[in-house]
């Protein structure tokens, strides 16, 4: 009998030790984030753990966060619209606000049964944006969650899949070019309806017979952030390693393999698109690679 009480405190104690973990690891969708949209269409579950966003023929559905950031890393997870997506976009970003506001993107336009979703990522500085890179993933981004991070200190911008870096946006701001690093931002989700431009150019329209679409968020995480609140900055000093980080040899290497095999469209190859010349950052390589 003392051995099934003992047994049974042992395993009340992983319990609680879990459940804690879990608290200061991650956050809650209950008490970090404002539903900004979407009429009963976002959904907040399982005690704040699970964010779900669904989007119908009248509407679709968005979310903020209560705090503003001014640097950090995020994580988010993600499970994306299953089956015929195509019209849908799936958004997981930081932004400013205002006409000369900020934004570091993450979009995920929906496809056609059995066609790959496409990443679709820019970075806007001082309302100014026109930089979209362009990958497939390497997995189906339907069947199960996976993590996408937005890593933004005063040197780098890095987008990660997976803990895999797939974009880098580095601060040139000495050689004129604009970079994010005095307006804190929000993070945003959001599942709406862009049939006008999101699959192949338009030409596939949503298919509202699949309606309700639905995207899944978990594991939201900004205890790598530092939090803007009455003007002032929750980091006191910049010692944290995410402060200064940069990638080494190993993720380098990481980055041109997806840039290598998945990148489908990158803005500094565009002559096309910018025919007065490419933009300056376009001219610093490692700048956006």
């Amino acid at each position: 009998m003392a051995s099934y009480h003992s047994s049974l405190v042992l395993c009340l104690v992983i319990f609680v030790f879990c459940s804690l973990h879990y608290s200061l690891a991650y956050g809650n969708f209950n008490q970090d984030f404002d539903v900004t949209w979407g009429d009963g269409r976002a959904k907040v579950l399982n005690n704040g753990k699970l964010l779900t966003l669904s989007l119908d023929k009248a509407s679709g559905s968005g979310v903020k966060s209560k705090k503003e950031y001014l640097f950090g890393r995020i994580d988010m997870q993600l499970k994306l619209v299953r089956n015929n997506s195509a019209g849908t976009v799936t958004t997981y970003y930081l932004s400013s606000q205002g006409s000369t506001h900020d934004e570091i993107d993450f979009e995920f336009l929906g496809n056609l049964s059995g066609d790959p979703y496409i990443v679709h990522t820019n970075v806007y500085t001082q309302g100014k944006g026109d930089r979209e890179q362009q990958f497939y993933l390497w997995f189906d981004p339907t069947v199960d969650f996976h993590t996408y991070s937005i890593l933004w200190n005063p040197q780098t911008i890095i987008f990660y899949v997976d803990g895999t870096p797939i974009r880098v946006f580095k601060n040139m701001k000495s050689s004129g070019v604009a970079y994010p690093n005095n307006q804190p931002m929000r993070v945003y989700a959001s599942l709406w309806n862009a049939d006008d431009w999101a699959t192949r150019g338009g030409l596939v329209k949503t298919d509202w017979s699949n309606a309700p679409f639905i995207a899944s968020f978990r594991n939201f995480k900004d205890i790598n952030a530092c939090v803007w609140e009455f003007g002032k900055s929750s980091c006191t000093n910049s010692t944290k390693p995410w402060f200064s980080q940069q990638l080494d040899s190993t993720t380098q290497a990481r980055l041109q393999w997806v840039q290598n095999n998945y990148m489908i469209y990158n803005y500094c190859n565009d002559i096309n698109r910018f025919p007065q010349g490419l933009p300056l950052e376009c001219t610093f390589t490692s700048t956006t690679s």
